[in-house]
């Protein structure tokens, strides 16, 4: 049966005898009713206010219509919310729960939206150091890196025994003539070569830098600020530094050995380390030709660079025959045999690394961390910020209010789908607004946990 539509009414294929039709006649609805949640986190850690405290305003304030904690927060709430374009923001401006996240929910001036469309929000990303008279509002570069490790350090009720510091490098494809822009022979393409600093779920660290480097250049600097601030908070804490043969370089080894700082890196193979292992791989071979299985022996000794190293420090070799071929592997090790031994050592600490990718992927994929569009770097690093904040921001919700939940361990992209993209009619009245969600919605009691856990606090 051919369907029939007019301006205002949309005809589909019936169903029982009953008409299907629709129209845009439903009033003021929303997408996002989910992310009311997302405002109860940020009310539990405050990410929105300390974030824009890191910003400086040097606009005349009686001619000032959005504000910078306003900007600030309807920028990463958008991101968490998977709107990565600031073009978005001129549609999202009008949503109503973004009204109510941005605490503003009628607009200053009659030719004005109650948030910031993108010209306003673009000004904010191309903030300087210094104002210009196009661009008054710049940040505080510091500031906000401190703010990371300040999350962190706040996200822990009872200061922990030890902490593993995942670092890692990352390509950011680049599609213009960004400022900083460089061919990665690597990546195969232009780039710029983000580091990450990880401790679990919990994001440290966003350094947005241009590909022409090595993997590891800046990290000392990094480390030694994140593990200073960990320190004044934390002064008895053991930490251990974790990493890809891409950081195994002398500098960062001597500050942990000389910063009491343990580490674990991945050793770049070369002839030198294969011929130490030559027996093992000998006999992993001979096992694996016997049994048609991939076989595994590890050897623990000491060894030194010819050139590059101080000191000659432990190394634990992985000598394996898969597939046919030798498979040998390396990592460096401040930690001791008598505490981890070899196998241990590789296969339960070491590998557990490969986990921070997928919380690069989170940032990189769900959050959007690799939209560095603009021209020069600093708006670009600022980019790569709001979405590290976003980032943050949806970790907290899943660290507060869905710990005991089937989202738990669920990656960024879930928790939106599955709980933050609800859609809901919105019920203006002079004493409240009123989110009707759909009584079909699947995801209720993961609902209602996270907002009494989320709440608990605030409501006792």
């Amino acid at each position: 049966m051919q369907t029939e539509c007019s301006a205002d009414l949309f005809g589909f294929t019936p169903v029982e005898g009953r008409k299907v039709v629709a129209a845009f006649d439903g009033g003021t609805m929303t997408s996002e009713a989910g992310a009311m949640l997302l405002g109860a986190t940020d009310g539990q850690i405050r990410l929105i206010e300390r974030f824009a405290g890191c910003f400086t305003d040097h606009r005349a304030a009686d001619l000032v219509v959005h504000e910078v904690a306003s900007l600030v927060g309807q920028r990463v709430f958008g991101m968490a919310l998977g709107y990565e374009d600031l073009i978005d923001h001129d549609q999202l401006r009008h949503d109503p729960v973004m009204a109510v996240l941005g605490g503003k929910l009628e607009a200053r001036r009659a030719d004005c939206a109650p948030l910031a469309g993108k010209s306003t929000l673009n000004r904010l990303e191309l903030s300087r150091s210094e104002p210009t008279r196009y661009h008054k509002i710049s940040y505080d570069a510091a500031a906000v890196e401190g703010l990371f490790v300040d999350l962190f350090l706040d996200a822990h009720a009872v200061p922990p025994l030890q902490i593993t510091l995942d670092l890692d490098a990352t390509d950011d494809p680049l599609h213009g003539q960004q400022e900083g822009r460089f061919f990665h022979g690597y990546y195969d393409t232009y780039c710029y070569l983000p580091l990450y600093v990880f401790c679990g779920r919990h994001l440290l660290a966003a350094k947005l830098r241009p590909a022409n480097i090595d993997a590891s250049a800046g990290s000392v600097e990094e480390v030694a600020r994140i593990v200073g601030q960990i320190r004044r908070r934390w002064p008895k804490l053991r930490i251990l530094l974790r990493a890809d043969s891409g950081f195994a370089r002398e500098a960062l080894m001597a500050w942990c050995e000389n910063n009491g700082v343990d580490f674990l890196f991945g050793l770049a193979k070369n002839a030198r380390l294969n011929a130490e292992i030559e027996s093992e791989l000998a006999a992993a071979q001979e096992q694996s030709q016997k049994t048609a299985r991939s076989a595994r022996r590890f050897k623990d000794f000491t060894w030194r660079t010819r050139n590059s190293w101080s000191r000659e420090r432990r190394v634990v070799a992985k000598a394996e025959w898969t597939g046919g071929d030798a498979n040998p592997r390396f990592v460096v090790t401040s930690l001791a045999a008598e505490e981890h031994q070899a196998r241990h050592l590789y296969e339960k600490l070491y590998c557990a690394r490969g986990e921070m990718e997928n919380r690069i992927k989170e940032c990189q994929l769900d959050l959007y961390a690799d939209r560095t569009s603009a021209h020069t770097m600093r708006a670009n690093q600022l980019r790569l910020w709001f979405a590290s904040m976003g980032y943050v921001l949806i970790c907290a919700l899943r660290r507060i209010g869905l710990k005991h939940t089937q989202f738990a361990r669920a990656s960024c992209g879930t928790i939106r789908l599955k709980l933050l993209k609800i859609g809901a009619l919105v019920r203006t009245s002079v004493r409240r607004i009123k989110l009707a969600m759909p009584s079909a919605f699947p995801h209720q009691a993961e609902y209602h946990a996270a907002y009494a856990a989320l709440t608990a606090t605030t409501t006792a």
